[in-house]
């Protein structure tokens, strides 16, 4: 079955974002809610919704043409256009009665073939199913989607023994290959699979922390970088989510919780947090929960709680061991409390496998992609070790679960063959289910060696002629062995291999050049060694460009200034639907360097959209690169020129590399270089005066500061061709000599060596 249009019932902030992550899959959705009482517009709620969404930051939609996919309707008026969609998704409040009666008109106003599932989080499938026909319950689920559904990876299915198989096919292909999705099966017990531990581990948290003493930015210093969970940690989190809530999910929880779960034995009322809520102090959408944002001099501070005094004070960081293993091994507060806590929480979920998940590799995934950690329950128990895990929620009276045991004798995952094996409550392996056609690079590399390694990158075989070059530097940040590699390595391609990707699994593709380096290079006048790295740059990238094989940049998360460069240089991208892509030197006070100026106007002078003449080109790019513009999305990258229109999107990130080699292989059949581009036509003189003339008037308006004009002078200087005259063309290597002059320039300015320390420093452009 095949999905083509989709309808959402139920416009608040869950069912708005599902709507929208359907649109960006490229389906047109339906957006349905109630008629409000008295309203005289009767989809005012649906409509409401998507005007919210228009403004959100971050945005729901991969553009804001996207939006125009979701139409806005309500269930009284539009109940008979249900009977044109392929999946009707419930997202309405989590109350039984509520669903049942929608449920009802569902069942008459839909195709007896179209799916139909609830969004609940809580709500367990044999309530919901309670007094379906047999017919309406063979195509009926719960897709659990997690907040905000663009960005969170994480859709839980529970299906019912009636649920017809090919329903459930459909579905988890779908969100897998069209919504991006990591699908996780998961039984019908209490909370599903991350919010039933996610619960536990919140609940452990502020209760230790109170217990042992501790101050919010302790607790949240402990329980994020270390573990791999993101740096909101635990109290930044509740915060994030709404204080008022947590009472709502344990509730929940508790009503349905067998007797016997230890959940039970850890909850207890904290006094304290009651009076928080009472006081509207429950996170960011009450204006401060935990942490608080407060003026002082005119500036905004962040400001901590004390869980003693209950007065605000301005936030610290403090400093704390580095990793879950020298933590649960170290001594004083910082220590204690993470082998109370993160003891207690991976006993729990050690003891629910087979209970919420099939496996160990299940949980570990849900809680990866529904609560962000970089390392699941499992993972961390073999990182910290189980003994070590076992004495800490011994030392506090948890049991110690069968598969725990196990783990003091073998590793939670066993790599050693083909495939990834997870260890089981009885002490054997079995395989990790993936879906078919995800190929990861953290698999290649425990079972291979590189062709080729340095200190920044390193080349692998990644089966059938292809190769992948990965940068390995912090950050994935660019510098000369990257450079280095990068040309050895379309050496070793062009004798072993038919093609090449570029690709890594960090966070980020890369942030771009190293500014480290560059800036201790500024600042002892290092002008050659500037000069060579830029001169190696853009002959490392030609070589790429006209290599006698293809290359495929395979990009995920930001990609940056040079990492852009590279990507403009690739035959094609295969790039994640989450690829922030852009060229952002301005911001540092300088110009791309590595060909990126000359490969944005060769693409903008064939974009036959652009009115003809020198200047709609040159304009288009002056705008794209003085702003420092980086694309929200892959889709996004597209129209701003960083991503031709026939270059791919992989939605799912653990296809990214998959596809990317796919395309590579499509390449290499009968492949030849591309030709150098024909010289273009370019403005000269008269075109700067005009680009200048518009940034005089941005500085006039209070948009572009003092700085601002003499880097996008120079920047002018490089997209209009410098002196040339209007009659003459001007080539890729007049081009790159013009970016290397202009940059050679700026890197000599007192500006500019401010911007990069202030960049270095805060992380945020410096506005001089």
């Amino acid at each position: 079955m095949d999905v083509k249009k989709v309808a959402v019932i139920g416009s608040g902030v869950m069912g708005s974002g599902i709507a929208a992550h359907f649109a960006n899959a490229g389906v047109p959705v339906l957006l349905l809610d109630i008629v409000p009482d008295g309203a005289e517009n009767r989809n005012a709620l649906a409509e409401g919704a998507l005007a919210r969404m228009a403004k959100a930051d971050p945005a729901p939609f991969f553009t804001p043409k996207t939006a125009r996919l979701v139409t806005p309707g309500n269930i009284e008026d539009d109940l008979a256009a249900l009977g044109e969609v392929d999946w009707a998704v419930e997202a309405i409040v989590e109350d039984p009665e509520a669903k049942h009666a929608l449920y009802a008109k569902l069942a008459g106003a839909c195709r007896a073939d179209a799916i139909v599932s609830s969004n609940t989080s809580t709500l367990p499938l044999k309530l919901l199913s309670h007094g379906m026909d047999e017919a309406f319950a063979s195509r009926f689920l719960i897709t659990h989607f997690f907040n905000p559904p663009r960005y969170m990876r994480l859709l839980e299915i529970v299906a019912g023994p009636a649920l017809r198989p090919e329903i459930l096919e459909t579905v988890s292909g779908f969100a897998d290959r069209r919504l991006g999705k990591s699908v996780v099966l998961a039984k019908d017990t209490p909370g599903f699979i991350a919010n039933r531990i996610g619960t536990f581990w919140l609940e452990a948290a502020v209760h230790a922390a109170f217990e042992l003493g501790m101050g919010v930015e302790q607790a949240d210093a402990v329980l994020s970088r270390p573990f791999g969970i993101p740096k909101t940690g635990v109290f930044g989190l509740l915060d994030l989510v709404g204080l008022d809530l947590m009472p709502k999910i344990a509730g929940g929880l508790l009503a349905t919780l067998p007797e016997e779960d230890a959940y039970r034995t850890l909850h207890r009322e904290q006094p304290f947090i009651g009076t928080m809520i009472a006081e509207g102090k429950i996170g960011r959408k009450g204006g401060g929960g935990f942490y608080r944002l407060a003026k002082s001099n005119g500036a905004r501070v962040k400001e901590a709680i004390d869980l003693t005094t209950v007065a605000y004070a301005p936030a610290t960081r403090p400093r704390v061991a580095e990793t879950a293993r020298a933590l649960f091994a170290a001594e004083g507060p910082e220590g204690a409390y993470a082998r109370k806590v993160m003891g207690a929480t991976l006993a729990y979920a050690a003891g629910l496998v087979g209970e919420i998940g099939d496996d160990a590799a299940a949980i570990d995934t849900a809680m990866r992609h529904g609560y962000n950690w970089k390392h699941g329950p499992f993972e961390l128990i073999g990182e910290i070790g189980a003994d070590a895990v076992i004495e800490a929620a011994r030392a506090d009276g948890w049991p110690v679960p069968p598969l725990l045991e196990a783990a003091r004798e073998k590793p939670p995952y066993d790599h050693s063959g083909e495939a990834p094996a997870v260890l089981m409550p009885d002490g054997a392996y079995r395989p990790v289910a993936r879906p078919e056609g995800i190929l990861l690079l953290a698999d290649i590399k425990r079972r291979s060696k590189p062709v080729a390694r340095n200190a920044s990158a390193a080349l692998w075989d990644v089966g059938d002629g292809v190769a992948c070059f990965e940068f390995t530097g912090k950050m994935n940040a660019l510098d000369r062995p990257v450079m280095e590699l990068l040309t050895q390595s379309l050496d070793h391609v062009g004798r072993r291999f038919k093609a090449m990707v570029v690709y890594n699994e960090g966070t980020n593709f890369s942030v771009g050049a190293n500014l480290g380096i560059a800036l201790f290079a500024l600042n002892i006048a290092a002008w050659d060694e500037v000069d060579k790295l830029v001169k190696d740059g853009q002959e490392a990238y030609k070589a790429l460009k006209y290599a006698p094989f293809p290359v495929v940049g395979a990009p995920s998360g930001m990609a940056l200034g040079g990492a852009c460069e590279l990507l403009l240089h690739a035959d094609a991208v295969q790039a994640h639907a989450e690829s922030y892509i852009g060229l952002v030197e301005v911001g540092v006070g300088l110009v791309p360097g590595w060909g990126g100026c000359k490969e944005m106007l060769f693409r903008a002078k064939a974009d036959k959209r652009l009115l003809k003449g020198p200047m709609p080109a040159v304009s288009r790019v002056f705008e794209t690169i003085g702003t420092a513009a980086v694309s929200k999305s892959a889709a996004h990258a597209m129209e701003l020129g960083f991503l031709r229109p026939d270059d791919g999107i992989t939605m799912n990130r653990d296809r990214l590399l998959a596809d990317a080699k796919a395309r590579a292989l499509a390449l290499a059949e009968g492949y030849r270089p591309p030709k150098a581009p024909e010289p273009i036509q370019l403005p000269g003189p008269s075109g700067r005066a005009a680009l200048s003339l518009a940034v005089d008037q941005l500085a006039a308006a209070g948009k572009a500061t003092p700085y601002d004009r003499v880097v996008t002078g120079h920047l002018a200087a490089v997209l209009t061709g410098g002196e040339t005259d209007l009659m003459d063309a001007v080539g890729e290597e007049e081009l790159l000599a013009l970016e290397r002059a202009e940059f050679a320039a700026l890197v000599r300015q007192p500006g500019t060596l401010d911007r990069v320390e202030h960049m270095l420093e805060t992380g945020k452009p410096l506005r001089n």
